[in-house]
């Protein structure tokens, strides 16, 4: 890698950690709701045109993920459904549901912090958005501020168990 590359990697490490940052708000505002802490943020020539925390238990409504929100704001926001050129940043790999609405929405990137091996819709247990039978592939990025992100679900959790 030569130093304009490098150069560039960093900017984009730099970048996905302050938007990361924004989509952990976003998941401590969920937290605060007893919501699932899971915050997303769609990016767009670096500014923000949507933002989100889940929302299920408060509107009473299994599609009310921060993704699916977000998503939703994001193209109120650019007046067209397509999200080419967005980035999508959520604290945790995102759900089966998600994943096919990424894909159908056409956002061509994905920065998650935490993986959920468990039921991940983007890479680890079913990998949609890099579907080949789909008409669109997305590019991930896992891992950004994971430990961050994996502290909040699990004392969200740890809480609810007590």
């Amino acid at each position: 890698m030569n130093d304009t590359e490098q150069a560039d990697a960093d900017f984009l490490h730099e970048m996905d950690v302050r938007f990361m940052q924004a989509a952990l708000r976003q998941a401590r505002e969920a937290g605060d709701r007893e919501e699932v802490p899971v915050g997303a943020v769609i990016v767009r020539d670096g500014s923000i045109i949507g933002q989100a925390y889940n929302q299920v238990e408060m509107l009473k409504d299994p599609t009310a993920h921060a993704e699916i929100i977000a998503i939703t704001q994001a193209a109120s926001a650019v007046g067209d459904w397509r999200l080419e050129g967005c980035t999508l940043y959520v604290t945790k790999e995102p759900c089966p549901m998600c994943a096919g609405a990424i894909v159908l929405a056409r956002i061509p990137r994905i920065v998650w912090g935490m993986t959920d091996p468990l039921r991940g819709g983007a890479l680890s247990q079913f990998n949609i958005v890099q579907n080949a039978a789909l008409n669109h592939r997305v590019e991930c990025c896992p891992g950004v501020l994971e430990d961050e992100c994996k502290e909040l679900v699990q004392s969200f959790f740890r809480k609810k168990r007590l």
